[in-house]
C-alpha cells in the first residue's frame, strides 16, 4: 500500500474523530457547560497521556522548560476549543467547521508577528480570499449576523495561536511534554472557570460515556492528522480535511434536521481554494529552492 493511500486513510480517521467529537459535545452541552465539558475531558487527557507516556517509556520527556510558553499556548487552545464547544450548540454544524478552516489564514498573520516568519504575497493573497469566504458564510448585517458565528470565527484565531506556539515549541520539545502540559494546564483551567460561581455540575450517567468519547476522539483526531502529514505533502492531506465540511453537513441534516445552506457551501469552496493554492505554491517553492 503506497504511503499517498496510507495517509487517504489515516485522514478518514481524523474525520471521523472530529465528526464524533461534534456529535458528543453537542450531546454533553445539555448537561455541562463548555468549561466543565473541558474539565472532564482534560482530566480524562491527563489519564491517557500519563498511561501512554509511561507504557512507551517517554515520560522522562516530560521538562518544566518554556513553562511561559506552554502557558500562552493553553490560554489559545482552551479559549479556542471552548469557543467550539459553544458554537456546536448555537448555530449549524456545517457554519462552525466552514469557519473553522480559516485557522491556517491566522496562522499566516499570527506566525509573522511571533515567529518572525515572511508575510509573502501568496500568503497575504490566501488570507484575503479566505476573509471573503468569512463574509460569504456569515454574510454580516444587523439582520443576519449571529453570535455563534462570531464564536466560531473566534475559536479559528484561538487554534491559529495554539498552532503558532505549539510550532515554536516543537523545536525544543517533543510531543509528549507539549500534550502533557497541554491536558494538565487546560484541566486547571477548566476547574477555574467552571468552579468561580462554587457550582460544578458532575456529568450524569447518560454523559460520562459522551465525555470519555470526547476526550478520546480529541486525541485520536490530531494523532491521524499527525500521521498523515508525516506520509504524505500537506497538498495531497489538507484537502482531504474539508471533506469534513459535507460529512458534518450530512450529519446536521440527518441528527438535528439543519437544513444545508448553499451560500455556507460556497464560502467553505472559496476557503479551501485560498488554502490548497498557498499549499501548492508553497510546496513547489521549496522542491525549487532544495533542487
Amino acid at each position: 500500500m503506497s504511503e499517498t493511500i496510507r495517509a487517504c486513510l489515516w485522514m478518514i480517521g481524523a474525520i471521523a474523530s472530529f465528526t464524533t467529537m461534534a456529535i458528543a459535545g453537542r450531546t454533553v452541552s445539555l448537561d455541562l457547560d463548555t468549561f466543565e465539558i473541558m474539565l472532564y475531558r482534560s482530566l480524562i487527557g491527563v489519564v491517557i497521556v500519563v498511561v501512554l507516556s509511561s507504557a512507551f517509556g517517554t515520560a522522562r520527556q516530560i521538562t518544566t522548560r518554556h513553562m511561559g510558553t506552554h502557558l500562552v499556548r493553553n490560554i489559545f487552545h482552551f479559549s479556542g476549543q471552548n469557543l467550539w464547544f459553544y458554537s456546536i450548540t448555537v448555530i449549524p454544524l456545517a457554519q462552525v467547521f466552514a469557519l473553522e478552516f480559516t485557522s491556517p489564514f491566522w496562522v499566516m498573520l499570527l506566525a509573522a508577528v511571533i515567529l518572525g516568519e515572511r508575510l509573502t504575497w501568496n500568503r497575504a493573497a490566501a488570507a484575503v480570499i479566505g476573509f471573503i469566504g468569512i463574509l460569504i458564510v456569515t454574510r454580516p448585517s444587523p439582520e443576519t449576523l449571529e453570535f455563534g458565528q462570531l464564536t466560531a470565527a473566534m475559536a479559528a484565531i484561538g487554534f491559529a495561536g495554539s498552532a503558532v506556539f505549539t510550532r515554536r515549541l516543537t523545536r525544543t520539545e517533543t510531543t509528549t511534554c507539549i500534550l502533557f502540559w497541554l491536558t494538565v494546564m487546560q484541566a486547571v483551567f477548566g476547574l477555574v472557570c467552571a468552579g468561580y460561581d462554587g457550582d460544578i455540575a458532575l456529568p450524569s450517567a447518560q454523559s460520562w460515556p459522551w465525555v470519555a468519547v470526547i476526550a478520546c476522539a480529541g486525541l485520536v483526531a490530531h494523532f491521524c492528522l499527525t500521521t498523515a502529514l508525516s506520509l504524505a505533502p500537506a497538498s495531497v492531506v489538507m484537502p482531504i480535511d474539508f471533506a469534513r465540511l459535507p460529512v458534518i453537513a450530512l450529519v446536521g441534516v440527518t441528527l438535528y434536521g439543519e437544513a444545508i445552506d448553499p451560500m455556507v457551501i460556497l464560502g467553505a469552496i472559496a476557503i479551501f481554494a485560498a488554502n490548497y493554492v498557498n499549499i501548492l505554491y508553497e510546496t513547489r517553492r521549496r522542491t525549487v529552492a532544495k533542487t
